[in-house]
């Protein structure tokens, strides 16, 4: 019997006065229940489908720059966003915290753990923004700059662009917040809406500001900046609305007060603090291999090379495999609630199945067209556009393993075993490619070749370590709960 004949069957045999009692289930039950590829591929879908076209419009900002502002601007929003995501990932570990505690408690159908987490994240997630990211990272940005780039150009054009993009973060943290809110308790295709608003407004603000229209000035690359700031702030305004009104499956509870919920927020802390250390650890890793990026002789041009097939080409392979990533965390989470570990572990190895079979075919696209992938962005110089195409080519092969790390760590984390993610990220993204570069660098002379073989080195570590951990299963009895609230 289906799910809707059973809930006609509960109506029809109720008085009618008590037709009202019987309602269908706030949420998804198919996560828990039915076949096991629809469920991972139901959360995955919007999610890739999201992260594909809000990379897209990433792309846009670069073709503009590049094609306006020329390769020093596409250098400078590459690094700039590198240094910006070792910040914003530690924050958004405390959404990692969160999804952790919605699965489970979704999975258990306890709607009023899910909608105390959502809102002690949101609570907490204001006040970082507000008064920690926007100030330190405003006066930090030229001194985290010089850290990662030596020519000059590039650094000018990124500290207008590092700025704006901290002081006005909170959009795009609220964004992150509710999106991963309502992927965890089955709801992906609201995520999904979301973004493509957020990226139709981006696309617009952002054509508009970089390179002018009418009245208002071409801004160049400041103008990228200015435009996600805004488009990301409106959304975020939407979000916070529509949580506070209800209608979604996720919102702000009722009846238990408004202030931070310190139980909540250790909890968010200790399955999320995790995640945001290892979030820290990759990124400055990222950070310190821009470093060496900008000590070889031809540092401009790798950078740019590094910015547009690293940060914007090689995302076609991470957009996906993240989706599947968080798709993984959700229905492991779920099922765990819903006391199904097997069903969990069947549901990551299918996950992972997913992103082989993507990764193999951009790998494709890769290997045999890279000059034609790297003139869309406006790469003519000859310099730039051999050490793309070496670093194209590398990472053909590099998607491989990626894809099938992270859905394992999504695995992992959705299960609440944060940890182990932390340990496999220094190992294989910090240790290993910079271990690398550095012998390299002491006993040779380093060239573009050798970092980017040392990404892949530790993309081949990664994949290894997270599948084998993972397949050990001491995830399955990991406890998630928070006090019940007292009346």
């Amino acid at each position: 019997m289906t799910e809707s004949t059973e809930l006609e069957s509960a109506i029809l045999s109720k008085p009618a006065d008590e037709i009202t009692e019987v309602k269908k289930p706030k949420f998804d039950r198919s996560i828990i229940e039915g076949p096991l590829s629809a469920a991972v591929w139901k959360i995955a879908w919007p999610t890739m489908l999201t992260n594909a076209i809000a990379g897209m419009q990433g792309m846009v900002d670069h073709i503009l720059v590049g094609n306006l502002v020329g390769y020093k601007g596409n250098a400078a929003m590459g690094v700039s966003f590198q240094i910006f995501l070792v910040v914003i990932v530690f924050i958004s570990s405390l959404f990692t915290g969160m999804s952790v505690l919605v699965a489970r408690f979704a999975g258990a159908h306890d709607e009023a753990k899910v909608n105390r987490t959502v809102y002690q994240a949101f609570l907490t997630a204001v006040f970082i923004a507000i008064f920690v990211m926007a100030p330190v990272g405003y006066f930090l940005s030229p001194y985290l700059l010089d850290f990662v780039s030596s020519d000059a150009g590039v650094k000018a054009e990124a500290l207008p662009f590092l700025r704006i993009t901290f002081a006005f973060s909170i959009g795009l943290l609220i964004y992150f917040m509710t999106s991963g809110a309502l992927r965890s308790a089955g709801d992906a295709k609201t995520p999904m809406v979301l973004g493509l608003v957020m990226t139709v407004l981006n696309l617009v603000f952002n054509i508009v500001l970089i390179r002018g229209l009418g009245p208002i000035p071409e801004f160049g690359t400041t103008g990228a900046a200015i435009g996600t700031s805004l488009a990301t702030g409106l959304v975020g305004a939407f979000s916070i609305y529509k949580m506070w009104s209800g209608g979604w499956v996720v919102g702000f509870p009722r009846g238990v007060g408004w202030m931070p919920d310190w139980g909540v927020i250790r909890s968010l802390f200790k399955f999320g603090l995790p995640t945001g250390i290892q979030g820290i650890a990759m990124n400055v890793g990222g950070v310190l291999m821009l470093s060496f990026i900008g000590s070889l002789a031809q540092s401009a041009a790798a950078q740019a090379a590094f910015a547009i097939s690293y940060t914007q080409l090689f995302s076609l392979v991470t957009w996906t495999s993240v989706g599947l990533m968080g798709a993984a965390a959700a229905v492991a989470g779920q099922n765990l609630g819903a006391r199904q570990p097997d069903r969990a572990f069947a549901a990551v190895n299918t996950a992972a199945k997913f992103g082989l079979i993507g990764s193999a075919s951009l790998g494709l696209l890769f290997f045999f067209f890279p000059m034609q992938l790297l003139a869309i962005f406006g790469m003519k110089d000859a310099e730039v556009v051999a050490i793309g195409v070496q670093l194209m080519r590398v990472l053909a092969f590099s998607g491989l393993f990626i894809s099938v790390a992270l859905t394992y760590t999504g695995g992992l984390q959705g299960s609440g075993d944060t940890k182990s993610p932390l340990y496999i990220s220094i190992v294989s993204q910090v240790v290993i490619p910079l271990g690398i570069c550095f012998a390299i660098k002491e006993f040779g002379h380093l060239e573009p070749i050798h970092i980017w073989l040392a990404i892949l080195s530790g993309h081949v570590v990664r994949c290894v370590l997270s599948v084998s951990i993972f397949r050990r299963g001491k995830w399955r009895n990991i406890a998630v709960d928070i006090e019940t609230t007292k009346a």
